[in-house]
């Protein structure tokens, strides 16, 4: 994609307010969701949404991926007590989604297992279903989160469930 046709499209895509897709029912729904598999493996999820990058950060060339790398660390999704955060990034201009896996599900659940279920959510965003898309997403991380790292005892809850609009 050309750099002034994203350019244009995330300039495009501020202009215009999120809630559309992030309404509170929706973001209810992602939060409930979070809460509920969360109880069923030992990790810890955190969604963050973001509209549109910054133009500073599109004259740099940030991707969704390294925005997601930089959100992973400035919401503190490294820092669980057994390396086991998940961050679900979604960049509305971009209709992209990213997920970030902390060093230890990283070196269990391997990249191309993320991508897949990546792919599948951004089909369901193309689609309008931004509630389905947001709870497959969450769905599917705690598919591969139980797998491997199947819930042990009551950890609690070390990173909030509700969804984050940057």
């Amino acid at each position: 994609m050309s750099t002034l046709r994203r350019l244009l499209r995330h300039l495009w895509a501020s202009l215009w307010p999120m809630r559309a897709a992030t309404t509170p029912a929706v973001r209810a729904a992602i939060e409930a969701e979070i809460r509920l598999t969360e109880s069923r493996h030992a990790g810890e999820v955190r969604f963050a949404i973001e509209q549109a990058l910054s133009l500073s950060q599109l004259c740099r060339g940030v991707s969704a991926r390294q925005r997601a790398l930089q959100l992973f660390a400035a919401l503190g999704v490294w820092d669980t007590e057994q390396n086991n955060g998940v961050l679900i990034y979604v960049l509305l201009a971009d209709h992209c989604v990213e997920l970030v896996a902390d060093r230890g599900i990283a070196a269990r659940i391997p990249a191309e297992e993320w991508q897949l279920l990546c792919g599948e959510v951004e089909a369901l965003y193309r689609q309008a279903d931004f509630v389905g898309g947001s709870r497959a997403a969450v769905r599917g991380v705690a598919r591969c989160l139980a797998r491997h790292f199947p819930h042990a005892t009551a950890d609690g809850d070390e990173l909030p469930n509700q969804p984050v609009l940057l």
